[in-house]
């Protein structure tokens, strides 16, 4: 595990090198690492990140240099504590992980041509029908790997490869909230108004982001996702 600084007031905590040799195993040990810094309650720290291979740690420097020894070792205290969090406990002789419950999140998606505006560039992509692409994409699972980007946007890992779509060479000035994309090998939501550069396949009615909700954003690091295909009425008469 490495532990950097990210200017006067964060750390970036990196738990393993690469994401895609065991995207999986790596999310799974970045959650792990983020339960663990939060149920450490360090004094100062604010708030904490998880990513792809990495768990942000933003911290008031203030608060982290009056628990210090020194006034100019405060960056080496909560070095200290940071790292000491993620190793496990230790009972019995043998190390043990709290277990963490899963979310498995389904998503309405309205694949109609309407809201599919790269849906045909995709099916090209892929040599096969649009009807495929649909088929393929409701019918796989996938996990949150991070949020980010926009506030809620939520960075889909599952996707099948026979899906996976180079992003437009032109990204769009304004995509609709809910817009459902294909970036790479990546699946996600817009849930915000935003340019954006993925290939639209499909638009959900569902509100990711809310201000005024606590916490704001629906979807988090680690929920599981599934999207069910839905019709342009049901879109339509989706409450809320």
């Amino acid at each position: 595990m490495e532990i950097v600084p990210l200017g006067d007031s964060a750390l970036i905590v990196r738990v393993r090198d690469r994401f895609e040799d065991a995207p999986d195993q790596t999310l799974t040990e970045v959650l792990r690492t983020f339960r663990r810094l939060q149920d450490a309650a360090i004094p100062g720290v604010i708030e904490l990140a998880p990513a792809y291979t990495t768990v942000a740690v933003f911290f008031d420097p203030t608060i982290v240099a009056n628990e210090g020894p020194e006034p100019d070792q405060a960056l080496d205290w909560l070095t200290e504590r940071v790292c000491a969090a993620p190793a496990p406990h230790i009972r019995g002789g043998r190390r043990r992980a709290a277990a963490s419950p899963v979310r498995l999140v389904e998503i309405p998606v309205c694949y109609d041509p309407e809201f599919a505006f790269d849906l045909e560039n995709v099916a090209h992509h892929a040599q096969i029908s649009s009807r495929e692409v649909v088929d393929i994409h409701s019918a796989a699972e996938y996990r949150v790997s991070c949020i980010g980007f926009v506030p809620g946007f939520p960075f889909l890992a599952g996707l099948p490869r026979k899906l996976a779509t180079p992003r437009r060479a032109t990204p769009r000035k304004e995509i609709p909230a809910g817009s459902v994309g294909i970036g790479g090998a990546q699946t996600g939501i817009y849930p915000l108004r935003s340019p954006g550069g993925w290939n639209l396949i499909g638009r959900t009615p569902v509100r990711l982001f809310d201000p005024e909700k606590s916490p704001p954003a629906s979807l988090r690091t680690g929920d599981h996702v599934r999207f069910r295909a839905i019709t342009r009425e049901e879109f339509e008469i989706f409450p809320g």
